[in-house]
């Protein structure tokens, strides 16, 4: 059955307009709610086909994802503007956040209300959604919404000025100052085809994250600091990732932003908590390592680790040795596996790949070079510094830097205690 049929049989059903129904089912199936739900939502929505109705005023922290819908009075946090392809055209959305004095929550709108940062509004009759677990607004032609004069208060910063550590994915309409440190040039295969990005990483004080800018500008060039304005965040391999669209601004700043050169230390605990950092160092002792250390075998299309010759993606290949190592570090608050490439293979091993293979030949078992390893690292203390990521299978931290640490025990173990809150100093 068709939405046009469900739409007509709803609003049949109901009493309401048909066209209204129809356009509330499609942004439903737009966001991918199965079809009986959305007829359900619908359902509760209109009611008995008494019509539709305003609903009540509620506070943010009481609007819920079993609410079809809600009208809020909030102060306008940030604001957004990004284009989606929507039943198979071009449609441009605002996004952002609202607040009030019991908390925020995100909105879509569908319309452009003439919203600016720092406006209170009263938003009627709003479409309520779940998104990642949590309620959101939905606000379209069928949203009511007034303008207030008097301001609300509410303990929240207003406007999308961000350091690049608070950011998360999801969040909106954000300004940020960086340092761009890397950029390059290349072709996806996008929605429409070949598409020319720019993709690299940009730096302020605060840290470092990836970004994409999906309208290649001049402006964004190695080494310039410059302003982003109307920047939406993205999760990109666990980390956040900041997306410049075609309706942000980017403008080079006269002066230079101060990036710095380290990376924000964590406890490994706190870190995996995050949900993954991009440019992160942690400390802690090898307590093992991992099975598909050493000397391994990649795919020659893929690039993955193979078994017995076979890859999970391109069946019986011919692989190329390859070194790697998945090392176990623990500080007591936590676990992270870390990843280390060839060349930091190398450097812990003390060899070369010739060197594996000659080991491997002579005990005609390559496991030899993964005990090898784990005769070295277990029990070290180490310095890793990498990019962490988090997923249902483990924590593990793609690593940059890896390195035996050598200062004081007994001011490693202060150094815990007092991350866990044990001691004063």
């Amino acid at each position: 059955m068709t939405i046009d049929d469900r739409a007509e049989g709803l609003a049949s059903d109901l009493g309401v307009d048909y066209e209204e129904v129809r356009d509330d089912l499609e942004t439903l199936r737009a966001y991918d709610v199965p079809m009986e739900e959305a007829v359900q939502s619908l359902r509760r929505k209109y009611g008995d086909g008494s019509g539709r109705g305003e609903p009540a005023d509620v506070e943010v922290a009481d609007v819920s994802t079993d609410d079809s819908s809600a009208t809020v009075t909030a102060r306008v946090l940030t604001v957004g503007t990004r284009s989606i392809r929507f039943d198979g055209e071009e449609r441009v959305i605002r996004e952002g956040q609202l607040a009030d004095r019991t908390g925020r929550i995100d909105y879509t709108a569908w319309e452009d209300f003439g919203f600016s940062p720092g406006d209170t509004v009263t938003v009627g009759n709003a479409g309520v959604r779940e998104w990642e677990g949590e309620p959101e607004l939905n606000l379209g032609e069928h949203t009511s919404v007034r303008f207030e004069e008097e301001a609300l208060n509410v303990p929240y910063e207003i406007g999308g000025e961000r350091d690049l550590l608070d950011l998360e994915p999801g969040d909106r309409g954000v300004e940020v100052e960086v340092l761009v440190e890397e950029v390059e040039r290349r072709t996806i295969d996008g929605r429409d085809g070949e598409t020319e990005i720019l993709s690299g990483v940009v730096a302020d004080g605060s840290g470092r994250l990836p970004f994409t800018d999906w309208d290649p500008r001049e402006t964004i060039a190695d080494g310039e600091s410059v302003r982003i304005e109307n920047a939406y965040v993205r999760e990109f391999r666990g980390v956040p990732s900041v997306n410049v669209s075609e309706f942000s601004s980017v403008e080079t700043l006269d002066r230079e932003v101060d990036a710095g050169d380290a990376a924000q230390r964590m406890g490994i605990g706190e870190a995996v908590a995050s949900g993954g950092r991009y440019d992160v160092e942690l400390v802690g002792n090898v307590v093992s390592v991992r099975d598909g250390s050493g000397l391994i075998q990649r795919c020659s299309d893929c690039g993955r680790v193979i078994q017995s010759g076979r890859c999970r993606s391109h069946g019986e290949v011919d692989g190329y040795d390859d070194l790697r190592t998945k090392a176990v570090v623990d500080d007591g608050t936590g676990a992270v596996t870390a990843v280390l490439d060839d060349e930091r293979t190398a450097d812990v091993y003390g060899g070369d790949l010739d060197d594996a293979r000659e080991q491997a030949r002579e005990a005609m078992d390559q496991e030899v070079v993964a005990d090898e390893i784990r005769e070295r690292l277990v029990g070290t203390a180490v310095r890793v510094r990498g990019h962490l990521s988090v997923d249902d299978f483990g924590a593990n931290v793609e690593a940059i830097e890896f390195e035996e640490r050598t200062d004081d025990p007994a001011d490693r173990a202060r150094e815990l205690l007092a991350s866990v809150g044990e001691v004063d100093g």
